[in-house]
């Protein structure tokens, strides 16, 4: 003797008797030994598939986490790649505010060599010292900044703020030897 519970349908099986109670229906039904395996067999594969269906309901919010963990990997690559260009153009338009600073260090010097050209002595050697070491410092600030490759805000923060100590002293120094030679 078993009974199955299906939607709003009881069958119950007593003997070689199939008893189907339904909304407002009662119907008994002699059925054979083999018929019966046959039915068993069949509501058993419905039970199956109702089970499966059921479980694989579970597995496939499962599989739909793992888009969404992969769309917040995108969305944080795409900002990412945002920030980059966004360091990068920064990068490009800082690159040229310094190489016309150094530019303008270059005119400056050849400007201070062409004005002391004219003075004699220790005190022009001394100028001619000074130009050329100059010169070497605003020629290796001009290699540093051509050199210096990076697709990390970070680094590129390190860099710019070393690079523009670094041109302040330049700066300094040219200042300084004008102001010098115009006592």
């Amino acid at each position: 003797m078993g009974s199955l519970f299906l939607s709003n349908k009881i069958i119950h099986m007593k003997n070689s008797s199939l008893i189907l109670i339904g909304k407002n229906r009662y119907h008994q039904m002699t059925i054979s030994y083999t018929s019966k395996k046959i039915l068993i067999g069949i509501l058993l594969t419905a039970l199956m598939m109702l089970l499966l269906g059921i479980s694989g309901c579970s597995s496939s919010t499962k599989k739909e986490e793992k888009p969404v963990q992969m769309n917040s990997e995108a969305q944080e690559q795409a900002e990412q790649d945002a920030i980059n260009a966004e360091t990068k153009k920064e990068m490009e338009e800082y690159t040229q505010q310094l190489n016309a600073q150094i530019a303008e260090n270059e005119k400056n010097l050849i400007d201070f060599n062409a004005r002391i050209a004219n003075q004699k002595g220790d005190a022009k050697a001394e100028y001619e010292k000074k130009i050329a070491e100059l010169n070497i410092k605003n020629s290796d600030l001009k290699k540093k900044l051509a050199d210096f490759k990076t697709n990390s805000k970070s680094q590129w923060e390190s860099f710019k703020s070393e690079f523009n100590s670094d041109m302040e002293q330049l700066g300094k120094a040219l200042k300084n030897l004008t102001v010098n030679n115009e006592r």
